[in-house]
């Protein structure tokens, strides 16, 4: 009888542990609703008045997924209660976690669709794969800071986003195995546009980079059907380097 009733007990304390998890997730959400209600009336009103053509009209969808995607949870402990801020914070290792409105921008730039695959260069805690995987049918995403790749991926998997494919290695070659993508966003930036990443964008397709070597700026190429690139700048940026792996090609 006790070799029955074990399991069965731990099979019951599983469960209330899961329970007591999704409780406490559920209470935080809560806690920063406003916060982050505040950080989406901010995000409209620093595209009304930023004179930036492309955010006059930021899309509901985007905006709505970074309205559901909990920022709190892609941060350190110690910088959640500014987690809703309009602005960068560090997560470590020299990386940072992008400004919401920076965040809206280049999603809204990529013009999704829900049928999309896309492919993210710069993971950092996951945020921004995040927001994607609430618009696209799946995403890949690929970080060269291993502890953050690991970190990303298992929090991306704890909190359901489970259309979202974490890779450790150098997102300059891109993801060969699962091109072409539908769109690509890079959260680096790039002295060059990185020619893998063009050659695994589909005919149709947008790619949403920093592009500079110190003054940077947020370009988007379009990958025209006869396959001739379309580039245009959008605003001055300032993002972390894109870093490579010394040993690839």
């Amino acid at each position: 009888m006790d070799q029955v009733v074990l399991p069965v007990v731990r099979v019951l304390a599983a469960l209330a542990a899961v329970l007591a998890l999704t409780t406490a997730v559920a209470a935080q959400d809560e806690h920063h609703a406003p916060a982050r209600d505040l950080m989406i009336a901010t995000i409209r009103n620093t595209a009304a008045t930023s004179g930036i053509q492309e955010a006059r009209n930021l899309s509901p969808a985007v905006l709505n997924a970074l309205r559901e995607v909990p920022r709190h949870q892609f941060v350190p402990e110690p910088l959640r209660d500014r987690a809703y801020e309009d602005r960068p914070l560090s997560i470590g290792h020299g990386q940072t976690i992008s400004q919401p409105f920076v965040v809206a921008l280049m999603t809204d730039l990529l013009k999704l669709q829900p049928n999309y695959v896309v492919l993210e260069v710069g993971t950092g805690s996951g945020y921004q794969a995040a927001v994607l995987s609430r618009l696209v049918r799946q995403v890949y995403t690929i970080e060269i800071v291993e502890p953050l790749a690991q970190a990303s991926s298992e929090r991306l998997k704890a909190l359901g986003y489970g259309n979202v494919t974490v890779r450790h290695g150098d997102g300059y070659a891109g993801w060969p195995e699962q091109a072409p993508f539908d769109a690509i966003i890079v959260t680096a930036g790039a002295k060059r546009i990185p020619k893998p990443l063009m050659a695994q964008l589909k005919p149709g397709g947008r790619m949403v980079i920093p592009i500079g070597s110190g003054d940077q700026q947020l370009e988007v190429l379009e990958k025209r059907m006869d396959r001739t690139i379309r580039r245009r700048s959008v605003l001055p940026v300032m993002f972390v380097p894109f870093t490579r792996d010394p040993g690839a090609n």
